[in-house]
């Protein structure tokens, strides 16, 4: 049996600034509801690398894109029912 997919993901590429600051601010944020987010590299699948291009960061919740380039705080926290 596989694990399922992380409630949260965040869909990044190696050497993209925006991604570090998304990444420390999806983990202090998922940590609030006790979860852990996957972190996805985009150049590790031609799928995603095609569909996202240069538009990452990108976080999924439940597997929907949320937000991309900035983590939309406000919004992620109320719909993790957490604030």
């Amino acid at each position: 049996m596989t694990d399922p997919q992380p409630r949260l993901q965040l869909l990044t590429r190696s050497g993209c600034h925006l991604c570090v600051t998304a990444e420390e601010t999806l983990t202090r944020i998922a940590a609030e509801a006790g979860l852990v987010p996957g972190l996805v590299d985009v150049d590790t699948d031609d799928e995603l690398r095609a569909e996202y291009g240069d538009r990452v960061p990108v976080v999924l919740l439940d597997g929907r894109e949320h937000s991309y380039f900035t983590v939309d705080v406000t919004r992620l926290r109320r719909d993790l029912g957490i604030g």
